[in-house]
């Protein structure tokens, strides 16, 4: 007879905005086939190309609370003035069927999760200067430079918490950072599952 179907790892890809962790996500499904990314709710305003349901669900502010006033929620936020949460329902699910799942959250939405899942696997990614940062964000033009000083407010305070993650991923290449990831979910792909009565 099969043995009990394993069940999925679950993987909190953060760090400070303009990173480049959605850039990396997407190199990284692409290149290992069965991961989910899970897709955040958020209260923000839709960027142009952006669709519901596919980039992010788009709720109201009175939604959002709701499913925070229900325990709907793995993990919420509020950042940059807007607010961002994982649905606890489809991680939960997808980890049941054995699927590995991808979080890309900010640090404080990490945290969170991790204090509720004790086996997620959490991922740092940093550029290589706070310099590389700014420009970054300033090169996607979505923001104006008041909001840009207050993310890097926000990235220096996240930088210090780095040595808090089981991983940390310097992204100065896109494709050598993604050599990286694949090769951290490999190895814990190949390692042994803990038994429930084993979690710590």
């Amino acid at each position: 007879m099969p043995g009990p179907m394993r069940e999925g790892h679950l993987f909190i890809i953060s760090g400070p905005s303009g990173a480049g962790k959605g850039t990396l996500v997407r190199e990284l499904t692409a290149r290992v086939p069965g991961l989910w990314v899970s897709v955040s709710a958020t209260t923000r305003t839709p960027r142009a190309g952006e669709r519901d349901g596919v980039d992010y669900f788009f709720l109201t502010a009175s939604e959002f609370e709701a499913r925070v006033h229900h325990g709907e929620f793995l993990e919420h936020a509020e950042v940059h003035g807007n607010r961002y949460g994982t649905l606890r329902s489809a991680v939960e699910r997808r980890l049941a069927q054995g699927v590995d799942v991808i979080l890309e959250i900010d640090p404080q939405g990490a945290r969170q999760v991790r204090d509720q899942m004790k086996r997620s696997r959490l991922i740092f990614v940093k550029t290589v200067t706070t310099e590389e940062l700014a420009a970054r964000i300033r090169k996607r033009g979505a923001e104006t430079e008041e909001q840009i000083r207050t993310r890097m407010v926000t990235a220096e305070h996240e930088l210090t918490l780095e040595g808090t993650y089981d991983y940390v991923v310097i992204n100065d290449d896109v494709s050598r950072a993604t050599d990286e990831l694949v090769g951290m979910i490999r190895s814990v792909g190949e390692e042994q599952p803990a038994r429930p009565d084993e979690e710590g």
